[in-house]
């Protein structure tokens, strides 16, 4: 490219610049006419985030930046694309400029930059509600990033982002559960606004309640977005996330009318009476001893509130779906349980845990005193 042609169109954007910004249209030319690409890369990126530099990205990245795009840090590349389209006219401009973008960067040399391009289109086609478009370009994208045995999180963390963005629209809550903690995993939570943090925290809160295949809410308990929920209007949610994890009927039955709040788990109210059945029974039978998990269908009844009638089908279920492993006596209507899925405890079932160890170590001390007693006469041989 002609250097006084690109003196001339830095100057005239210099002049376009908010009075606080020309100096570094003076630094961007100065590392341009000395070729220093990695120090000008990182000039621009800089401007190109700060919101007065939003009207010339387009006519920065279209008449300079790409005069030089195959010399700098192709990630660094797409990352300037990235924020240049966001000033694209609507999202049909905007998927134009990516899948440019997208073709620009598609070489052996840079698959990871290619990756983080064909996310950024596939978020686009989602939002054009081109889901089959986005999965295939999101397939593309997962089958690269397996290959890799490395990559800049904010790849991952992109990918991760709008995977869970696809599966949320598809209504595949687990999916949807799962890809959204994994972004989680790969950004700095303050990165956050508080806003953008309550809306995950609500979506992710939702999806373990109504998806079909989620019974472990752990992760999610212990996860600091969970916190954003304190305090709000939706500061209920929370707590019947963790009355589903100890199988608390009585609390359940206390928040049940928020459900109507929240169309996806009104929806799916019958479902969630069910799950919560389900903890109720994992419940019960973690509280007792492992020597005491022999359980009539009465007792199952009364500790999880199912008709009696339905007490097969709520411990088949469980079997089924792994939460317990055990057999049926169908004859004499009692279940035999000898292991419960193992699951995060909130603090009063760590007192019940504690209290059923000090009952062990009692035991324990009793048979010690007993072997004592009867084997005087051993001992004293």
């Amino acid at each position: 490219m002609d250097p006084e042609v690109v003196s001339n169109f830095l100057s005239e954007q210099r002049e376009n610049a908010p009075e606080d910004l020309q100096q570094s249209f003076l630094t961007i030319e100065d590392y341009w006419d000395r070729k220093l690409w990695h120090q000008l890369t990182e000039v621009l990126i800089d401007y190109f985030n700060t919101a007065a530099s939003a009207s010339q990205r387009l006519p920065l990245f279209r008449h300079f930046i790409l005069s030089f795009s195959e010399k700098i840090n192709q990630l660094q590349f797409v990352s300037l694309g990235l924020l240049t389209a966001t000033q694209c006219s609507d999202d049909h401009e905007r998927l134009a400029f990516l899948t440019d973008l997208v073709t620009k960067v598609n070489k052996p040399s840079s698959q990871d930059a290619y990756v983080y391009a064909l996310v950024a289109a596939s978020e686009v086609k989602l939002r054009l509600q081109d889901l089959p478009g986005a999965r295939k370009d999101l397939d593309t994208a997962e089958s690269i990033l397996d290959g890799f045995d490395s990559v800049e999180t904010e790849v991952h963390a992109a990918f991760y982002r709008t995977n869970a963005s696809y599966f949320q629209a598809k209504a595949d809550f687990g999916a949807f559960y799962k890809n959204a903690l994994l972004y989680l995993a790969c950004i700095d939570l303050k990165s956050l606004t508080l806003e953008d943090a309550q809306a995950r925290a609500f979506d992710l809160s939702v999806a373990a309640l109504v998806s079909d295949s989620i019974y472990n809410f752990g992760e999610l308990l212990l996860h600091p977005i969970l916190d954003s929920l304190n305090n709000t209007q939706n500061g209920w949610l929370r707590e019947l996330l963790f009355a589903f994890n100890r199988g608390d009927l009585n609390a359940y039955s206390v928040l049940e009318s928020n459900i109507s709040k929240a169309p996806l788990l009104d929806e799916h109210k019958a479902f969630l009476w069910q799950k919560i059945s389900l903890s109720a029974l994992t419940e019960a039978v973690f509280r007792r001893p492992p020597h005491d998990r022999a359980m009539t269908f009465q007792t199952i009844s009364q500790e999880t509130k199912v008709q009696p009638h339905e007490i097969e089908i709520l411990i088949m279920k469980a079997l089924s779906l792994g939460l317990l492993k055990g057999s049926i006596d169908q004859v004499a209507e009692v279940a035999r349980i000898n292991w419960v899925q193992p699951k995060v405890l909130d603090m009063k079932q760590i007192d019940n845990m504690r209290l059923r160890l000090k009952d062990w170590d009692s035991s324990v001390n009793q048979l010690g005193n007993w072997i004592e007693g009867v084997g005087k006469d051993v001992w004293a041989a």
